[in-house]
């Protein structure tokens, strides 16, 4: 049956959809299924080899808090430990200057202390003037909101730089962005940003990360066919200049700074024998 042209004329915008549509209906659609997709994602039944003797062994954090039965207390998801390992132990024995937002009970001001040793520098920050109490020798004590970026330049102005950033603060998205962004820049080359308690999936502040880290895939890039040690080069934009990496870990979000400036990132192309391709863009190099 032939469908009378008032009503296809009406029917129309429907049966074929403005382009229009097609930015703010379709392609959002396109980009949740990208997204549901990601998420639904399980690897169920994954063969995970055994940890050596070595991955497996207790260190010194997990140590200090199986043993701490009494004094200042220290509440930590206890898969915490391996991360912190991983990425504080270069720090071990120097002149580090370590901050920690949320106090709590002092317990964890204790862990770094013993941790990183004697020629460390603890800073604690929590909104609650009682946490005074916990301030000694090597351990300083500021009491503010993370959240007023006033307080941070009070604090940046009577320490030196940073070389760790722990946020187990007030959870709260505000804070944590405030405090990434006044304290990021504030930490010397190498630094270590971690924020912890990102609990639930599509956590606000982890989005806000994935945006950030997302500059780290920026492409400027020139080629020179005549130089093989700058086939390509992709000039560094400040992040990439700035950032080395990002991870993800459950609950936890770790940002670490390049240890030394680099305006570049470079492709060099060595060898001699080359196999053939169907990808155009190898080809063409």
């Amino acid at each position: 049956m032939r469908i009378p042209d008032p009503i296809r004329a009406a029917l129309a915008p429907i049966i074929r959809p403005p382009r229009q549509w097609s930015t703010l209906i379709i392609r959002p659609l396109r980009q949740w299924s990208t997204l549901r997709r990601g998420y639904a994602f399980s690897i169920v039944d994954a063969r995970v080899p055994p940890a050596s003797r070595e991955e497996s062994a207790a260190h010194p954090l997990q140590d200090f808090f199986k043993n701490r039965n009494e004094g200042p207390g220290i509440w930590k998801w206890e898969h915490y430990f391996d991360i912190y390992h991983r990425h504080f132990h270069r720090f071990r024995g120097q002149q580090v200057h370590v901050l920690e937002i949320g106090v709590y009970s002092g317990g964890s001001l204790d862990m770094w202390r013993e941790y990183f040793g004697r020629e460390a520098r603890i800073y604690g920050v929590d909104l609650e003037p009682a946490c005074k109490i916990y301030e000694r020798n090597g351990v300083q004590i500021f009491v503010g909101d993370q959240a007023d970026r006033a307080f941070w330049r009070r604090v940046r102005a009577s320490i030196p730089a940073l070389d760790i950033v722990i946020d187990d603060g007030g959870h709260e998205l505000e804070q944590q962005i405030v405090t990434l962004e006044e304290l990021l820049p504030f930490m010397r080359p190498g630094g270590v940003f971690l924020c912890e308690d990102l609990h639930q999936a599509f956590n606000r502040f982890a989005t806000y990360v994935h945006g950030f880290s997302h500059r780290l895939n920026e492409y400027h890039a020139t080629e020179d066919f005549k130089d093989n040690e700058r086939r390509i080069v992709s000039k560094c934009t400040p992040t990439q200049d700035s950032i080395a990496s990002v991870h993800l870990y459950p609950y936890v979000v770790v940002i670490e700074k390049t240890i030394a400036s680099r305006k570049y990132l470079k492709a060099p192309k060595h060898g001699t024998e080359w196999q053939t391709c169907n990808d155009p863009w190898l080809e063409m190099r």
